[in-house]
């Protein structure tokens, strides 16, 4: 198969924790790099265009992780979780589309089982599988979300996005926590009149909603990127690509990105909270940026 030609099973020699601060405490060491998916916008695939790398020594990851969390814990509660040290453990992948590689039990095990610690991921893609695990609240699956006018162009071959909204209420009946993943948040003429359209969804089909935050996190762009996507004539670099209203931003770890203009920016989140506020209140705001 094509995708089994994309699969590469190493061993993670890097086995650095990452401060993250917003979407989680920590981050871990890579489970996996890479992405089956092709979005366009995806910072991941600014470095690594196509395949997965597989980490097979998933133990000693583990064995780290719990380490850190026992002696380099955060104080709680905070905006990530009011007990537990939580931990991203899929921040270069899409761990839900990838599960098959992995033994992902064992991982999951590690979470349910540790008096600290929690796991977190992001996702685009509606797993079935598990919903056969109860996490009993100790995993946290963040379902990615954007007007599926967007998705279409932009994330490709992902789960539809009412789709994913339905899978809200099912993962957090099998045991999960879920919140709700708005990124990339995407500025374009008609963006509100869709994203307000993608709220009543949101309103209309959750029915967890003393449960269901969410993290906000507006477009960044790369110039390798957006050169990758015009070499390789990916739909949608138009709604990206859009000079007029970025500027140049070097990211935590030294890329050269492109965000929304600072001075205009802050307009956009005023207006992206209100219709939010006005449609879907109870979905709290953990963070936007």
């Amino acid at each position: 198969m094509e995708r089994e030609r994309l699969i590469k099973r190493t061993r993670r020699k890097s086995l650095v924790i990452k401060e993250s601060g917003r979407s989680t405490d920590f981050i871990t060491p890579s489970f996996g790099h890479g992405c089956l998916f092709n979005c366009t916008y995806c910072y991941m695939k600014r470095n690594k265009h196509e395949g997965l790398s597989v980490a097979e020594n998933i133990d000693e990851i583990l064995r780290k992780v719990d380490k850190h969390c026992q002696t380099e814990g955060v104080e709680k509660p905070n905006q990530t979780h009011p007990y537990y040290t939580t931990y991203d453990i899929g921040c270069n992948e899409d761990l839900a589309l990838h599960l098959k590689y992995y033994d992902w039990h064992k991982m999951f095990d590690f979470f349910k089982n540790h008096p600290k610690a929690m796991a977190s991921f992001a996702t685009k893609y509606v797993n079935e599988d598990l919903l056969e695990y109860n996490p009993q609240g100790k995993v946290r699956i963040r379902f990615s979300l954007m007007p599926q006018k967007y998705s279409s162009i932009l994330e490709p071959k992902t789960t539809p996005i009412d789709l994913r909204i339905k899978a809200i209420d099912r993962f957090i009946t099998a045991g999960y926590d879920v919140h709700i993943n708005f990124s990339p948040v995407i500025v374009e003429d008609d963006w509100l009149i869709e994203y307000g359209e993608l709220f009543r969804q949101v309103q209309g089909i959750v029915d967890n909603k003393d449960k269901v935050k969410c993290e906000v996190i507006f477009l960044t762009h790369n110039e390798n990127k957006h050169k990758y996507n015009l070499d390789k004539n990916l739909p949608g670099e138009d709604m990206l690509w859009k000079p007029e209203i970025q500027e140049p931003k070097i990211s935590q770890y030294g890329g050269d990105n492109l965000r929304y203009r600072y001075d205009i920016k802050s307009g956009y989140i005023k207006e992206w909270k209100k219709l939010h506020r006005q449609i879907i209140p109870w979905n709290t705001i953990r963070y936007i940026f």
